[in-house]
């Protein structure tokens, strides 16, 4: 919910993390205990150094999927987490999960007018796009992507 939206660096960072190392990411480093109470952009920022270190770990070898259905403005982690108001739009992949990520909010910001509203509001109330300026400039991956669709 604090992270705008999931994608693949909001899951690789706090979803390979231990109870410990969510706390520090939430809270930049600031708190082993507690998952709350630190600068938002900070936060954000450490998801996108603690996924670098996931994929540093990995040596790379990952591939990113983001299956964009059922979405909604609360995170998985939410036991009350709101019901869907975004209609599905498919599953994407990418060995970069900045130019995943990226592909899914430019596949979100076109409907920001209607079933979209909800999720575009929450992303920007969050400046969740922080996330990917600051992967990029980590470089994590890149911003720029060639969108390949599949289907017949």
């Amino acid at each position: 919910m604090i992270a705008g939206y999931g994608g693949a660096i909001k899951n690789m960072s706090i979803g390979m993390a231990s109870v410990e190392g969510k706390n520090l990411i939430h809270t930049a480093g600031q708190n082993h205990d507690q998952w709350f109470g630190g600068d938002q952009d900070k936060f954000l920022e450490s998801m996108g150094d603690a996924t670098s270190s996931v994929v540093n770990y990995f040596d790379g070898r990952v591939v990113y999927i983001n299956v964009m259905n059922r979405l909604s403005v609360d995170c998985d982690c939410s036991g009350n987490p709101a019901e869907p108001d975004m209609h599905d739009i498919g599953i994407l992949a990418s060995y970069d999960p900045v130019a995943v990520d990226q592909a899914c909010i430019d596949l979100v910001y076109p409907q920001k007018d209607g079933d979209g509203a909800s999720l575009v509001n929450r992303i920007e109330s969050r400046n969740g796009l922080h996330t990917l300026e600051h992967a990029a400039e980590i470089g994590l991956g890149s911003r720029e992507y060639d969108l390949v669709s599949i289907d017949s």
